[in-house]
């Protein structure tokens, strides 16, 4: 999806995106972490990690100046992202919703680990929502729906006329 049809990706796009979804996913983990370490403790398989044991971070107020902090260089850096790549709508996406989906797909399947503690310390998840992945019909309607919005913009899309490309970016 980083090339031009026809052409492998330049490694410089492929290194571009491999930082930025490790960055991602990093920041989306270690957030997560630090809002969770409360319920990480009560959770068989997290308690033992260095926030759900207290080890690091446990108060409140250095997570808000943390989570400040690092949210404030994403909301200033994106401005800036122009300046130095052909890419920053890339960018502005894996910041804000890259792949949301396969993330609510992969997130889903992982939560199953965690549904009879989420039950007892009065969590939700999507797993217990859905009780069964494999059962969840309103995603494949919606799956698809989505994947022929992208198809019907992607081959109906008009590069050159500004009202349609501004048309395409509204029907989103």
């Amino acid at each position: 999806m980083a090339a031009v049809p026809g052409e492998l990706p330049h490694m410089r796009m492929i290194a571009l995106f491999a930082c930025g979804s490790l960055l991602i996913r990093g920041a989306g983990c270690t957030i997560n972490d630090l809002f969770d370490g409360d319920i990480d403790k009560k959770v068989e398989r997290t308690k033992s990690r260095p926030l759900g044991s207290g080890i690091w971070c446990s108060d409140p107020y250095t997570r808000t100046v943390f989570l400040g902090v690092f949210s404030l260089l994403l909301v200033f850096s994106y401005p800036l992202i122009k300046r130095f790549t052909f890419w920053p709508q890339a960018y502005l996406g894996l910041i804000f919703n890259w792949g949301i989906c396969w993330t609510l797909v992969y997130e889903t399947i992982y939560a199953h680990q965690d549904k009879e503690d989420d039950l007892k310390v009065g969590v939700k998840s999507t797993a217990l929502r859905l009780k069964s992945f494999l059962t969840a019909w309103p995603y494949y309607p919606f799956l698809a729906a989505a994947s022929a919005q992208l198809a019907w913009q992607i081959s109906t899309v008009d590069l050159s006329d500004r009202v349609d490309c501004n048309k395409k970016f509204v029907s989103n």
